[in-house]
């Protein structure tokens, strides 16, 4: 499969109904070469106790954002590990997700996470690690590089 039809394949398969993300508010806006964007619409199911977006809430757009980062260049992947910052209260109608690799690999990618809000302020930000594993017209993860 070219990069860029597993790219759509991973955006139309995030964003249907049906699929955890999806039914929590998540879609996936872009897949390109290590990078990969989406938004929380964030809804009453989002919410915690004190009126503002639930970290659970967070965790899923990190999660979900950053494994498409992680699958961007091929293959496919699990979550191994997350560590999360909390930095001020998420409030607003959306959460924009924008997730970078620090490093992609054969068994292991790290990708880095960074969650605004509309005001475009800082609301968190997250570091997953991902295990890579080969899928079917893919043996090789990530594509040699020049």
């Amino acid at each position: 499969m070219a990069p860029e039809d597993h790219n759509e394949y991973i955006i139309r398969t995030i964003n249907t109904p049906h699929q955890f993300a999806y039914e929590s508010g998540i879609r996936v806006l872009e897949v390109e070469p290590s990078y990969a964007k989406g938004v929380l619409e964030v809804g009453p199911n989002s919410i915690n106790p004190h009126g503002n977006v639930h970290g659970g809430a967070l965790a899923t757009l990190a999660d979900t954002v950053g494994g498409c980062c992680a699958c961007s260049e091929g293959g496919s992947c699990v979550t191994a590990n997350c560590s999360m910052e909390f930095l001020r209260p998420a409030s607003g109608a959306r959460i924009y997700c924008e997730a970078t690799p620090k490093k992609l690999g054969r068994t292991l990618s790290v990708i880095q996470v960074v969650m605004t809000n509309e005001e475009q302020k800082v609301v968190a930000t997250a570091t997953y690690t991902f295990f890579m594993f080969q899928t079917e017209g893919n043996p090789s993860f990530p594509p040699k590089r020049p």
